[in-house]
């Protein structure tokens, strides 16, 4: 079969766990653009708020401060320029975007979201992958 070299994204089963009363929510994401490409999404505010949500604030370094709208304030708790942005608000969410390349034209985002409140729907995920996957 020939290798047409056009990738669609995929968006795998996401699995839960839940450890007392924190819940982890796990989502493998293929995106078919380059991981050069994917990071701004996941790293910038112009870039959350196409797909997730605005960031009010968002020092891109380890230790800088975010503010997710509608989720909360905390700080960038992982910062691999390309690779991982991972942000914990004060709530105690952590949520953590890690980045690997698949070939010459995609990126899998290993995705988690630890949270102690019934907040996160793995269908809300789902739905707002499905916006980062699609063709910009």
């Amino acid at each position: 079969m020939a290798d047409t070299g056009v990738m669609s994204g995929s968006i795998a089963q996401g699995t839960s766990q839940t450890h007392g009363n924190t819940h982890m929510l796990h989502f493998l994401v293929r995106v078919p653009r380059r991981m050069e490409d994917v990071w701004p999404a996941v790293a910038t505010p112009e870039g959350l708020a196409q797909w997730f949500t605005a960031a009010d604030v968002l020092e891109p370094r380890l230790g800088g401060a975010v503010t997710l709208r509608d989720l909360g304030s905390g700080s960038v708790t992982a910062w691999d320029v390309d690779r991982v942005a991972e942000y914990t608000l004060d709530d105690g969410d952590r949520i953590r975007f890690h980045l690997e390349r698949d070939g010459d034209e995609g990126t899998t985002l290993r995705f988690t979201h630890e949270y102690r409140q019934d907040a996160a729907s793995e269908p809300a995920w789902r739905a707002r992958f499905e916006k980062l996957i699609s063709p910009p």
